[in-house]
């Protein structure tokens, strides 16, 4: 069976990764067409937890997965690690006998319990002595009514996690309403957008990402380049033992980590190297969203007459740089010597690299019905698409941000 997973992140209040909410699907359609969707469901999370590693899905952060009221009632949850998983239990889930005993054993177990899309009713009381965190929609709430409901939480231990933000004003905002967690893409977001002067410093590291692949990048010097600097050194060293690399025997010097990678993956890792002094102050999240990004492009256009991975890498590298560097993207673009095609795609133009960035987008937010069209669309085999991405998702994980 097939299985496609994508994950969205949950923040603290300090834009430090949580957790991740997992999206699962057995096919990309938005429906289990003759099949009971409570078995659909537990055999797409069986086979992605114990084929893929839940640990590979999430980078060992805490994993939020929905279960309907008839997996809780079968205690379903319990085949997955406690210290990971955080049990969401859907705002349809009636209190009944079978769902109270099995959240309450639950509980007592150590699992961690989640109320989802929240509002404040009389019958749902039941479950807020057994609930640890607490999700309320801020696109499905006005605020006014988000804030009644939070009054009536008041007597729990209770946390409160917002999703659905989209903007840096709703975290503020979330954040004075004494929320403790944040679900949404408001950090893929510029803070402040406005044209602006981009300091010295950030071109020459801008400059180092879109012309770190060029022909005349001498190997020689490229070796000096790095055992020079300790930070470069250090992070390779860490980069080239990773699990990701699956190396026999550690390796030690420079000069064998550039053989073993090739020059091109050199390459890169000096951009990625570049894009993370670029990132200070914000949250790590974003340069891995920006990592998945560019490897999922470069993944899809593989064995592909006439596309260029590294043109696609790039495109995906660069697709969160105006959130990085809070200024518009055209402003941007204006200073960099990256293709036109790339420029195109990254301010919105149609071309058939926009396509690759979409059908990315879209996976990141389980837009399942989009990623088959675009797949189609760029000629990828549907069941291709999440191999990709949990490669994608295993490599950025790596690096040593």
């Amino acid at each position: 069976m097939d299985v496609y997973v994508a994950r969205q992140p949950i923040f603290n209040k300090r834009k430090g990764i949580f957790g991740y909410e997992l999206l699962f699907r057995d096919g990309l359609v938005n429906a289990f067409p003759d099949v009971d969707g409570d078995a659909a469901t537990s055999r797409v999370l069986s086979a992605s937890f114990l084929s893929n590693g839940i640990e590979r899905i999430t980078g060992h952060k805490k994993a939020f997965v929905n279960f309907t009221e008839k997996m809780i009632a079968e205690s379903i949850p319990v085949m997955f690690p406690k210290k990971i998983i955080m049990v969401e239990i859907l705002e349809d889930v009636e209190p009944t006998e079978a769902v109270m005993a099995a959240c309450r054993e639950m509980e007592k177990d150590g699992y961690t319990l989640v109320l989802d899309d929240f509002v404040f009713k009389p019958e749902i009381k039941p479950f807020l002595p057994l609930v640890r965190i607490v999700k309320f929609d801020f696109r499905a709430s006005p605020i006014k009514k988000i804030k009644e409901s939070i009054k009536g939480l008041s007597e729990y231990p209770i946390k409160l996690l917002a999703e659905k933000i989209e903007t840096h004003e709703e975290f503020q905002q979330a954040r004075d309403l004494g929320f403790d967690y944040f679900q949404g893409y408001f950090f893929s977001k510029p803070e402040i957008l406005k044209r602006r002067d981009i300091s010295p410093s950030k071109i020459t590291l801008l400059n180092i990402m879109s012309e770190a692949n060029r022909e005349e990048f001498r190997m020689r010097e490229l070796e000096k380049f790095i055992s020079r600097d300790l930070s470069i050194n250090y992070k390779l060293m860490r980069y080239i033992n990773s699990a990701y690399f699956g190396m026999f025997k550690r390796v030690s010097s420079v000069k064998q980590s550039i053989v073993l990678l090739g020059i091109r993956e050199i390459r890169r890792f000096l951009s990625l190297i570049a894009m993370a002094q670029l990132i200070s102050g914000k949250p790590d999240e974003l340069i891995r969203t920006s990592l998945i990004r560019a490897k999922l492009c470069e993944n899809m256009g593989k064995g592909k007459i006439g596309i260029d991975g590294s043109e696609l890498f790039t495109l995906g590298l660069f697709s969160l740089i105006d959130a990085i560097l809070d200024d518009e993207m055209g402003n941007i673009m204006d200073k960099l010597p990256l293709s036109e095609n790339i420029k195109k795609a990254l301010a919105g133009e149609e071309g058939y690299l926009a396509d690759y960035l979409a059908l990315a987008l879209c996976y990141e937010n389980g837009d399942w019905t989009k990623i088959a069209l675009l797949a189609e669309k760029i000629g990828v085999q549907e069941k291709r698409t999440s191999e990709f991405y949990m490669d994608a998702v295993a490599w950025a994980d790596s690096i040593p941000i």
